[in-house]
């Protein structure tokens, strides 16, 4: 594999284009938007200015990363050549599905499709191409330059050769890959998300405030941030949705969100992206002070 097609100019998007054009890969990232691309492109080349400042890589390095990406606002066309397309859209069913329809039309016969998907099913995302068994999930951490996992997801009809491809592919990126089966929340989410929804639900109903909870599980039990601030950093919505997926898949009231993240959600208290969630954000900055919960 050397052409990768990076679907997606996010936070998650322009990571992975960053990771994959730093270990010598040319790499398209595809938007529909270009005012998000030229962001995109801004912040991979301000991330690898870090890189170059704790010299992790040299300005050379920097600059061959940087000479391995283009852009493009057209799927087709930035698609049309890859070995691997990499999805990472919005995490929304419908919207994914019709971008794999998009994929699969345009991308050559041999191409592996994957989805950075956190929880959507591969075997259903899968099922609108004509090339099932081509298609897994790739699933990266935030920041993706920096966290090591990624969680490999097969679908029902995933080919054991792709699995073979995708793992190897990920040793090289220097990643530590892991892999698992196609079920609601796959390994990650289904053990995390119900640990952030006890931690909501403990401060929903007044066990402890926030900066408790956070920190018993900070030095309590050895995690570099607290469940509400990772929430947070994951975005309140993205936690919300996760956790319906698991509900809905699982048919387990376990699972049921927290009312107190459902209202947040609906107020519009995402977390980091929105400056407020459980704590609140200030641009620039990396101070965090929690919030009076009503």
């Amino acid at each position: 594999m050397q052409h990768i097609s990076v679907i997606g100019a996010g936070t998650m998007g322009n990571g992975i284009a960053h990771v994959f054009a730093q270990n010598g890969f040319s790499v398209t990232l595809i938007d529909i938007s270009q005012a998000q691309l030229d962001k995109a492109i801004s912040t991979i080349s301000k991330n690898l200015d870090r890189q170059v400042a704790k010299s992790v890589i040299t300005e050379e390095q920097k600059a061959s990363t940087l000479q391995n990406l283009t852009t493009n606002t057209d799927i087709a066309a930035g698609v049309s050549k890859a070995d691997l397309v990499v999805e990472a859209a919005t995490e929304n069913t419908d919207l994914k599905l019709k971008i794999f329809r998009q994929i699969d039309e345009s991308a050559p016969a041999g191409c592996i499709l994957a989805t950075n998907t956190s929880s959507i099913s591969i075997t259903k995302i899968a099922a609108v191409t004509k090339r099932p068994d081509k298609v897994i999930g790739m699933h990266f951490m935030n920041p993706v330059p920096i966290m090591k996992l990624v969680e490999i997801i097969n679908g029902y009809a995933t080919d054991k050769l792709v699995t073979e491809k995708i793992t190897a592919l990920s040793i090289k990126l220097g990643k530590v890959p892991c892999v698992v089966n196609d079920y609601p929340g796959f390994i990650a989410n289904r053990i995390l998300m119900p640990m952030i929804n006890e931690a909501v639900y403990s401060l929903y109903e007044g066990v402890a405030d926030i900066n408790e909870i956070d920190t018993v599980m900070k030095l309590g039990m050895a995690h570099p941030m607290g469940p509400l601030q990772l929430a947070d950093f994951i975005g309140l919505d993205v936690c919300l949705a996760i956790l319906r997926v698991l509900q809905d898949g699982f048919g387990n009231p376990k699972y049921a969100p927290c009312p107190l993240l459902v209202n947040m959600v609906t107020a519009g208290k995402l977390g980091v992206k929105s400056g407020e969630g459980f704590y609140t954000y200030t641009p620039g900055s990396k101070d965090a002070s929690p919030v009076k919960i009503r």
